[in-house]
């Protein structure tokens, strides 16, 4: 069950990489809040595949509901119960606002990987009946 898997292991370092510049560089109002969304679940979903086996629904369900709850989480002030309003990395990592935008990046950001996941199935059925 637990087996590092290459390609979903850079994809993660990939990810992580882009997501670090966009906190470090990007301060508009499309990049960094909706696009760093966007790709933080593919990012997640990336690195669980990159060390657990798990089938591709079930991974993309549970990275999508984490994400669900980390912006309920926001919601609810999570930081500032917790004592870590003044953490910059808590700030950053947790978040702040609960918005239904970011709700709809996550969502269409597992949709991406949902339609990826099945083209690359449908590509190796395909070349394997070749």
């Amino acid at each position: 069950m637990f087996k590092l898997y290459k390609r979903y292991f850079i994809l993660s370092i990939l990810l992580f990489i882009t997501e670090v510049l966009i906190a470090l560089f990007a301060h508009d109002d499309i990049i960094r809040p909706y696009v760093g969304d966007f790709l933080v679940v593919i990012l997640l979903y990336c690195l669980v595949k990159s060390v657990i086996d798990l089938p591709v629904t079930t991974t993309a369900i549970f990275v999508l509901l984490f994400s669900y709850v980390v912006e309920t989480l926001q919601y609810f002030n999570i930081v500032q119960h917790l004592g870590l309003a003044h953490s910059s990395l808590a700030n950053i990592i947790i978040g702040n606002f609960f918005t239904w935008i970011d709700i709809l990046a996550y969502t269409l950001g597992i949709l991406l990987v949902l339609v990826l996941e099945k083209l690359k199935l449908s590509n190796a059925n395909s070349n394997f009946n070749q």
